[in-house]
């Protein structure tokens, strides 16, 4: 499964993923979930928002147990963010057939759509969708970089862009959400553990500062006659550093756009997005006031008008307790070859996920795998085949405990 999956949507410059919502390389892998499904004689159904789902048994039956990640990537991402949860999903599957484990409960894999908000912006529109935390006309107005709206994208792709919605029927019927992961950090290889337990999602969120200058010739204006934006834009970077790291967070101005984005010409326009997470909710605002207190000064300095708009902004993810500690306990009874695991660490994370979307309408937990570099969002990211390997039983073990009950 990993080796068909791993050509596509690759580009070929960086060796990184492509993966945008619907796009080319989107249905490419959208077509591989499919065929996985098919080859297990699991039913596919295609939800109102995008999203597929491969189901053993009925979920009509309700209290269904399912699992799952995204296959989709950021710009020039890695190959195990998202991908990794889906493959194992499938793995799971197939181990706890060959273990005849007797289902009491309905079993589903699902791929949700544009979860690294890539392409339009926003992240998790899938889950967010499905759960009710996105409007249809929010959603509608969503934009790519080349002005395409969602909507357009979807029709194209031969989704009805007017159905999609909140789809409580369907949530209604899940019982437990369980979603494996790569690590994007280093806390288990720190640690020497290969498999760990996700306690919460710091909060985080996106804005965007709009600094507006004038444009003008960059080979005959003084410097002193200068409205550029690009000045205060960049005291602000170094400003969202400064601000992280007295509060114990992180803060990142990873995108830029810049107008009339010209060699020999003063910007008119720098447009930068912050993304910032921390433990807890008074340390990101902390952070963001900060920023912001630095970016209003500097552009003030240069004579450049400032507007910032929050984006998105998502509030800490507690996992279920309950299920976090079932998760806990059929993972250490059932540990490598039948021993017991001595302790699973549980930890938390900055990144976001389906999961932690899904937290506020049916029980969610996580596992992770541990990723010896810490690199994610890169196609340096990584995670060795016994990990995986290791990640598929601990999956298998926790499916198990849940549907055989």
């Amino acid at each position: 499964m990993w080796r068909d999956l791993l050509p596509l949507g690759r580009h070929p410059g960086s060796g990184g993923y492509r993966r945008y919502a619907w796009t080319g390389a989107d249905a490419e892998c959208r077509a591989w979930f499919a065929a996985q499904a098919g080859l297990r004689g699991l039913r596919l159904d295609v939800d109102r928002n995008g999203n597929q789902w491969a189901w053993l048994g009925d979920p009509a039956d309700g209290d269904a147990v399912v699992t799952g990640s995204h296959l989709d990537s950021v710009p020039d991402g890695g190959a195990f963010d998202g991908p990794l949860g889906v493959v194992s999903a499938f793995a799971a599957l197939d181990e706890l057939r060959r273990r005849g484990t007797p289902l009491g409960r309905p079993l589903g894999i699902v791929n949700f759509g544009d979860e690294e908000g890539a392409r339009f912006g926003l992240a998790c529109v899938g889950s967010r969708l499905t759960a009710g935390q996105l409007t249809r006309d929010r959603a509608h107005r969503l934009t790519d970089g080349d002005g395409v709206s969602l909507p357009r994208a979807m029709e194209a792709a031969g989704h009805d862009p007017d159905a999609i919605g909140a789809d409580p029927e369907r949530l209604a019927r899940i019982g437990a959400f369980v979603e494996l992961h790569v690590e994007q950090g280093r806390a288990l290889d720190l640690s020497g553990d290969r498999i760990g337990i996700a306690s919460a999602i710091w909060p985080h969120g996106r804005w965007r500062f709009d600094f507006r200058g004038e444009a003008n010739h960059a080979g005959t204006t003084r410097l002193a006659d200068r409205r550029d934006p690009m000045l205060p834009y960049a005291e602000t970077v170094l400003a969202a550093r400064r601000e992280a790291e007295l509060a114990g967070a992180v803060a990142t101005f990873g995108k830029i756009a810049v107008e009339p984005n010209g060699v020999n010409a003063v910007p008119s326009l720098v447009r930068g997005w912050l993304d910032s997470r921390a433990a807890d909710r008074a340390s990101l605002d902390t952070v963001v006031a900060g920023v912001e207190k630095a970016a209003r000064d500097h552009a003030a300095a240069h004579g450049v008008d400032l507007d910032v708009v929050l984006e998105s902004r998502t509030p800490v993810v507690d996992f279920d307790h309950a299920l976090r500690d079932e998760l806990a306990r059929i993972l250490r009874r059932d540990g490598d070859h039948g021993t017991t695991r001595e302790r699973i660490p549980v930890l938390g994370t900055g990144a976001g996920h389906d999961a932690g979307i899904l937290s506020a309408s049916i029980p969610t937990a996580m596992l992770f795998v541990r990723n010896p570099t810490g690199v994610s969002h890169s196609p340096a990211e990584y995670a060795a085949e016994d990990d995986c390997l290791a990640g598929v039983a601990a999956l298998a073990d926790v499916l198990e405990g849940l549907v055989d009950r």
